[in-house]
């Protein structure tokens, strides 16, 4: 776990340096590969999509926008009845606190939310960082409900769908990014 943070966090900076995206390949082995070009015919996913600006810019602007977007989330969180904490390990994985971020797979805004979701919650713009937090929060609400309360598998459901957590007999599904996604989000909620 140590060395796989300290990979990202390596990965990011030099990233965010650099100025160049870092996409990831899961071999057929487990082996996993990182790299800024992807070859063709294998199935990379970007993990870090970035914009050239140093790493003290990127921290300044997550650090901004926590601050800014706090009375948001902290709403969110009383008014469904959520651990404040736990929407900001959520938020601060998913974009970092960017409301602008889009994911490859077209999730949209600060929570990420994907077409689907965000209509089955009312969310009608998806980059309008209020209706983005009232939609994840209350997503999350039910995915803790769905579970009995298991934090693991909620935030697996979060990002790999409750329809993969049921599938795999309500156990997190065997997919490298939800196994990673759910230890960055614990980790991120662990501190705080």
């Amino acid at each position: 776990m140590l060395v796989r943070n300290l990979l990202i966090s390596v990965l990011s900076c030099w990233a965010i340096n650099a100025g160049a995206d870092v996409y990831k390949y899961t071999a057929p082995d487990g082996r996993i590969y990182y790299t800024d070009e992807p070859r063709k015919g294998l199935s990379y996913k970007r993990i870090i999509k970035t914009k050239s600006r140093s790493a003290a810019k990127a921290i300044k602007f997550l650090s901004k926008n926590k601050k800014k977007y706090s009375p948001l989330i902290s709403a969110a969180a009383k008014k469904y009845d959520m651990d404040e904490k736990l929407l900001h390990a959520v938020i601060r994985a998913e974009s970092a606190y960017n409301p602008t971020a889009i994911s490859s797979a077209g999730a949209v805004g600060l929570m990420q939310l994907m077409p689907a979701t965000a209509e089955r919650y009312g969310v009608k713009d998806r980059k309008n960082a209020r209706q983005n937090i009232d939609g994840g929060t209350r997503y999350l609400k039910d995915l803790l409900k769905m579970f009995d309360s298991n934090l693991k598998l909620a935030v697996a459901s979060y990002n790999a769908g409750e329809g993969a957590v049921k599938k795999y007999n309500n156990k997190i599904p065997p997919y490298p990014e939800t196994q990673n996604y759910v230890k960055t989000v614990l980790s991120f909620y662990r501190k705080g």
